[in-house]
């Protein structure tokens, strides 16, 4: 009679025979399935005195890592980034005075206090349309049609507002607005699921197994609840702060993810349109992305570092496109790669409107 290999051992010999096989096994070779890097310019810093030179086709990009060898190089906590970058900070948080959540958990009947550190990554590009900005209306990119062409993998659906998990459920209600619902005024509410490509699923199953005690498993999605709105020139007259464009800000559109399954807590995709300055027959446009990373996510590391087959999975290096686990061109590739992606791909969409 066959002994039969416990669940743990079967997942990792069929972890091994993937990272073996064909599929691209270096965040560097998953990176290869991007758009042509040609279109992107990495810079230290993204200064106004280059707006200038910069020819359409062209997107300059930073993410602030200083140091790519440290895996968590481009992550900064969020109290540090409110005190560093506060007009960044102001634009990209999903409200101003957005802060870090404070919430009750309940396990086995017992509710605790707990506060939740985050971390953030923040993306800006900049690139030039070769025509006026009052000839860019930012309606036609306000809708869910637009949005599932940004990255065809993710799968959206209108969400009825009524529907928004933190509206919705009293235990997320530390999530939602101050000032008002989420997705009220939106020009569209979105619900989002993207499941994880290439090897992560693998890696997730192992991991999953390996710790059958924790009170909640890691998923094989991404699910998340967003609203996308544009942003009228007075409404976004306070972002040429931020853009240091010396020119009026002629509008902007904006995605606001407010509600995530888990990894994230929230992110922000922000376009500022501005007149070129001293050729108002073209526009440049500032693009942010930031993404906010539960710190308890990243403290994991230890976890996985001390089985042998899952010290590529260390959640840092999976989130910042360093790990053999990373694919393809979406969130599986890694947010840099992620962030250049769509970045890449709002310009084409504004270049061929």
């Amino acid at each position: 009679m066959k002994t039969q290999l416990p669940a743990t051992r079967v997942l990792a010999k069929a972890l091994v025979l993937v990272l073996a096989s064909g599929a691209p096994t270096t965040a560097q070779e998953g990176i290869k399935l991007q758009p042509p890097t040609e279109r992107i310019k990495e810079v230290a810093a993204i200064e106004p005195s280059t707006v200038a030179s910069l020819k359409p086709g062209t997107i300059l990009f930073t993410d602030h890592r200083e140091m790519p060898s440290n895996p968590e190089s481009g992550l900064t906590p969020y109290l540090e980034w409110r005190k560093l970058r506060p007009a960044e900070q102001a634009a990209l948080a999903p409200y101003p005075a957005y802060a870090e959540p404070d919430y009750t958990t309940t396990l086995n009947g017992v509710s605790k206090q707990r506060h939740e550190t985050l971390k953030v990554y923040v993306a800006q590009g900049r690139f030039v349309v070769a025509r006026p900005a009052e000839s860019i209306d930012l309606t036609a990119f306000a809708n869910l049609g637009f949005v599932s062409r940004m990255d065809p993998v993710i799968k959206h659906k209108t969400l009825n507002p009524a529907d928004v998990t933190p509206t919705k459920d009293p235990a997320a209600a530390f999530a939602r607005r101050p000032d008002r619902a989420w997705c009220e005024g939106a020009a569209a509410c979105i619900e989002s699921r993207y499941d994880l490509e290439g090897k992560l699923p693998l890696g997730v199953k192992l991991a999953n197994k390996l710790e059958d005690g924790a009170s909640k498993k890691v998923a094989e999605f991404v699910s998340f609840q967003s609203e996308l709105r544009t942003l009228s020139a007075p409404e976004a007259a306070s972002l040429a702060a931020l853009t240091k464009i010396d020119t009026s800000v002629s509008g902007g559109l904006e995605q606001t993810i407010f509600w995530v399954n888990q990894i994230l807590r929230f992110g922000k995709f922000l376009a500022v349109f501005q007149p070129m300055p001293n050729d108002a027959g073209k526009t440049v446009v500032t693009t942010y992305m930031a993404l906010a990373i539960k710190a308890d996510v990243l403290d994991r590391k230890q976890e996985y570092a001390r089985v042998p087959v899952l010290k590529n999975l260390l959640p840092a290096q999976v989130l910042m496109g360093n790990s053999s686990f990373n694919t393809g061109t979406s969130i599986s590739a890694g947010l840099p790669t992620y962030a250049r992606n769509r970045m890449i791909a709002f310009a084409d969409a504004l270049a061929k409107n």
